[in-house]
């Protein structure tokens, strides 16, 4: 099993090389020549991974593009001397594995501010109102009998919104091509589905948003399937609040304490670009044409950078072609910094939903005390284009002018404006994952989780509960490291 010069050059994996300048440094001062497992992938997913299986027993080597580790998981440090987080950063009510692996690193936790009201802005209109008590109940997150719409209005949409929800209880969440219904609900965009379904705008702009932020990618209604919508809310349903908790610090400290673990196993800058494998053995080799023979691999990397590596046989038909209609989200998370989190001294929770140009949805992200102020918020799918069109001032003026819209002319003037686009991360591509395109699922999705021999799938992307989510990421390591343990 072996590369020549002339393929490694030719081989997808060598341009993203000298796009981001990469050297020989690394943890790790040399590649071993043999392991029991090589990771791909120092996201939290690749991390804990390799953490699981090191802790059983095992030789790991993790390899990573970057040259840092955590993937879509890293923290910033602002210059009011706090830490945010530029990646995934809440903890939710059923985050189990999350909460655990936070507790056990010695990481303090906290809940996300929800004291006060919310701020609805809705065409230009601003409502104040509370949290629905029961998701089920509300309306865009919040009590229907406060945002300033007529019953009739609400009444149309909950009763869409419920017709959604019927759907969301009918899916097979580790199969979804065998969710009833599922050529057809695979075969109809969202945006189709709601065309015939919804009269009200409401409702309309409730499924948009849990496509645009509900943890499904970043994508608009007309870029997937109202199965692959539905089988999002079943398995990251956003009535179990995935947005309760933060952590201390910022959530980027446990890739960071992970690595510490690890330090002696991973090796950046090292792209790879080949997986080969025999009945015996896999033989990983990177950019620079370096090798590490393993019994088993795990890929944990998001599935449009699988399609950089070249697997040796080829992956079967139907799993390059579920990797071809899995594009990653657009997504561009803003993070305002002020000097205190003002909004709590009028009364608002920092909670902001609406449908404004730039700004659809954010939330209060400071500490427990409020200094500085920080509000989280995104730049999703379509927005996110032309988002990216604009000059710096354009940007900057599009974004405090939403978030003024939302809590007052204080809102425009933090201290600090960060903008971390995602799509612009080479080893990202995007969101916080991927979406499926139409038709996909029940075309070629039934081997989507299925090994490639010796060669595993992790990253939040393959993950049947809480996929797009940092529990996600947990969920999919877990399986994966399990799955290596009963092979090898």
């Amino acid at each position: 099993m072996s590369l020549s010069r002339r393929e490694l050059i030719a081989s997808a994996g060598l341009t993203g090389i000298a796009a981001i300048g990469l050297n020989h440094s690394s943890f790790a001062s040399e590649l071993p020549d043999q392991v029991d497992v090589v990771v791909v992938g120092a996201g939290l997913s690749g991390l804990m991974a390799a953490r699981q299986l090191k802790q059983n027993g095992k030789n790991i080597h993790i390899l990573e593009a970057r040259n840092r580790t955590g993937g879509r998981m890293v923290r910033k440090l602002t210059d009011s001397g706090h830490f945010v987080d530029l990646g995934g950063q809440w903890g939710g009510q059923s985050h189990h594995r999350f909460r655990e692996l936070v507790s056990e690193l010695g990481l303090e936790t906290f809940p996300v501010y929800k004291e006060g009201k919310a701020s609805l802005v809705w065409n230009n209109k601003n409502t104040l109102a509370d949290v629905a008590a029961d998701y089920d109940e509300g309306l865009l997150f919040l009590d229907s009998d406060q945002i300033g719409q007529t019953q009739e209005e609400v009444d149309k949409a909950k009763s869409t919104l419920k017709l959604y929800q019927e759907l969301v209880k009918t899916v097979d969440h580790g199969a979804p091509w065998k969710t009833p219904n599922a050529v057809e609900l695979d075969r109809i965009t969202i945006e189709s589905w709601l065309k015939r379904h919804s009269d009200s705008p409401l409702s309309t702009f409730m499924l948009e948003i849990l496509s645009n932020v509900g943890g499904s990618g970043g994508f608009d209604a007309w870029d997937a399937s109202m199965l692959h919508s539905i089988w999002t809310q079943a398995i990251s349903p956003q009535r179990d609040y995935p947005e309760s908790w933060l952590i201390k610090g910022a959530a980027g400290q446990v890739a960071e304490l992970l690595t510490e673990e690890l330090t002696d196993h991973i090796t950046l800058n090292s792209p790879v670009i080949c997986i080969e494998q025999d009945d015996n053995s896999v033989q990983v080799t990177d950019g620079y044409g370096r090798k590490i023979f393993a019994k088993a691999a795990i890929v944990a990397i998001p599935p449009p950078l699988r399609q950089r590596i070249s697997f040796r046989p080829a992956l079967r038909a139907e799993t390059r072609s579920f990797l071809q209609r899995n594009p990653m989200g657009s997504m561009i998370k803003v993070l305002a910094i002020y000097d205190k989190a003002f909004w709590r001294q009028k009364g608002m929770s920092g909670l902001g939903i609406g449908n404004q140009n730039t700004l659809q949805f954010m939330a209060d992200s400071s500490p427990p005390d409020g200094n500085p102020g920080v509000i989280a918020s995104f730049i999703t799918a379509g927005r996110a284009v032309e988002f990216q069109q604009l000059t710096d001032n354009q940007q900057k003026s599009s974004v405090l002018s939403d978030l003024a819209a939302y809590f007052g002319p204080d809102a425009a003037q933090p201290k600090e404006l960060i903008l971390q686009n995602w799509n612009q991360e080479d080893w990202s591509s995007g969101a916080f994952t991927s979406y499926v395109t139409p038709g996909a699922w029940t075309t070629y999705g039934e081997y989507w989780q299925e090994p490639h021999g010796r060669v595993h799938w992790a990253g939040t992307e393959a993950s049947t509960r809480w996929r797009g989510y940092l529990e996600g990421a947990l969920e999919a390591a877990v399986h994966a490291a399990d799955s290596i343990r009963r092979h090898i």
